[in-house]
């Protein structure tokens, strides 16, 4: 006899969608490698840098040396070709994983949550059963095929993506996206150059679609009368995101998560011919169940409330960036900055002005002169630099910041030395001026 959580998670049923999605998913990690290298990303990130801002706690990371960054990127996607063919799907999967992970931690001067997204689904990738069928893997080793897989698969994927949708509609219940501001200052600056987005109900369809989208699409998917209006829903917006705003593989990625919400039938039916099909329902308890229990429960609590951590953190998430990333806050604002740094020798009491293109790309002097952990970092690196040399300095920074097209606002404290502070993940730091983009908010939270 099997228990009713036993039944629920451990009831077999057909792999089709999970064997699709590994064809689609190695195809789009093949062309983001690829592509890397095509479009000049490899070039402008690890290459023509003289140094790279990683993610805080990964300093010790550096870029291969010479053009050796191009034959990574080379090799990842051969991987992503291994995967979507099924070839030695572990190996590549856990290779892609490492080496993206690796990159993706290296540099966030081009950050965004699509990689942390992609970084994650590699991960889990590794653990699933997708190459057990219509792969080179299950032809070579026949004793591996199987049509089946445990219901427990659809049951993480369908949680995780809910998670990821649902805090993307949860950030934009905020002043700027709720009033049309922000739609109308997106579309002015990333779909400019396309005339009809520029009317006020162009704005007003991108504020409340955007809002109810993310929020509702996962249960439409789920119900069967709304499904092919989600399905509908679903090809136009993320269409519409990779036209207008040219994010990459991250809408077909998104598109490719519809397979999880068909019946297994229809997508038998429809779209592979020659797959046995796996009707037999069977419940098949693995002596692991306990390990895959608590490991898929820990990572969908941790995607719950990591989101959640800057609400513990003093003062407005969107001025600070004090909890912005793993948080799902997606085409949510806009950020610029204007600022100086200087440094002032400890030994002589000379102060002076630091010439920000000596030692940052175009892209890295923009974050550094707008958001607060890139400021911090460069401050880091610019003692270490002079440290070398053998003197020791304090290192000040005047930044100003607007917001979705505000007014210029004091970001940073002038009088403190950076080089001197110490960066806490799940903390405030006084350094960073009180905001003022919404003083009743503010005033209310704190």
């Amino acid at each position: 006899m099997h228990s009713t959580w036993d039944k629920w998670l451990f009831t077999q049923v057909d792999n089709t969608a999970l064997v699709l999605f590994r064809m689609i998913f190695g195809l789009l990690l093949a062309s983001e490698a690829f592509g890397s290298i095509a479009l000049g990303a490899v070039r402008r990130l690890f290459i023509e840098p003289q140094t790279t801002f990683t993610f805080i706690g990964f300093e010790f990371l550096e870029p291969l040396p010479g053009n050796w960054m191009y034959v990574l990127y080379s090799l990842m996607g051969i991987a992503g070709l291994m995967i979507m063919v099924g070839y030695k799907y572990r190996v590549a999967m856990t290779f892609y994983a490492i080496t993206w992970a690796y990159v993706y931690l290296l540099q966030k001067s081009s950050y965004n949550n699509h990689c942390y997204l992609l970084m994650l689904l590699n991960v889990i990738m590794i653990f699933l059963p997708a190459h057990r069928s219509a792969s080179l893997d299950a032809k070579l080793s026949p004793e591996i095929r199987r049509e089946h897989m445990s219901r427990w698969i659809y049951i993480f994927i369908i949680s995780f993506i809910w998670i990821v949708y649902a805090y993307a509609s949860v950030a934009k219940f905020y002043p700027d996206w709720l009033d049309g501001s922000f739609p109308k200052y997106l579309m002015s600056t990333r779909g400019k150059n396309f005339d009809i987005l520029q009317h006020d109900w162009a704005h007003k369809s991108i504020l409340y679609f955007g809002l109810f989208f993310d929020l509702l699409i996962v249960p439409f998917l789920l119900w069967k009368p709304t499904r092919w209006i989600a399905v509908a829903a679903s090809i136009f917006f993320h269409l519409f995101n990779s036209v207008v705003f040219q994010i990459g593989i991250f809408p077909y990625l998104a598109l490719s998560f519809l397979l999880f919400f068909f019946p297994t039938q229809t997508l038998h039916r429809r779209l592979i011919w020659r797959k046995t099909y796996y009707a037999a329902r069977e419940i098949i308890v693995p002596k692991t169940k306990s390990f895959i229990s608590i490991a898929c429960v820990t990572f969908l609590l941790v995607m719950l409330l990591l989101p959640l951590r800057h609400w513990a953190i003093h003062d407005d998430v969107l001025w600070t960036e004090e909890g912005h990333r793993l948080s799902w806050r997606m085409m949510l604002r806009s950020r610029s900055g204007i600022g100086s740094f200087y440094i002032i020798n400890k030994s002589t009491g000379e102060k002076e002005y630091v010439h920000l293109p000596k030692y940052l790309s175009r892209k890295q002097q923009r974050s550094v002169q707008s958001k607060p952990d890139f400021i911090w970092q460069f401050a880091q690196k610019l003692e270490k630099i002079y440290a070398e040399q053998g003197k020791e300095i304090e290192v000040y920074a005047d930044v100003k910041v607007s917001i979705n097209g505000r007014p210029f606002q004091q970001l940073t404290d002038p009088g403190v030395d950076l080089a001197a502070e110490e960066w806490n993940h799940f903390g405030h730091h006084d350094w960073i001026m009180k905001s003022a983009l919404y003083p009743r908010q503010t005033h209310l939270k704190n």
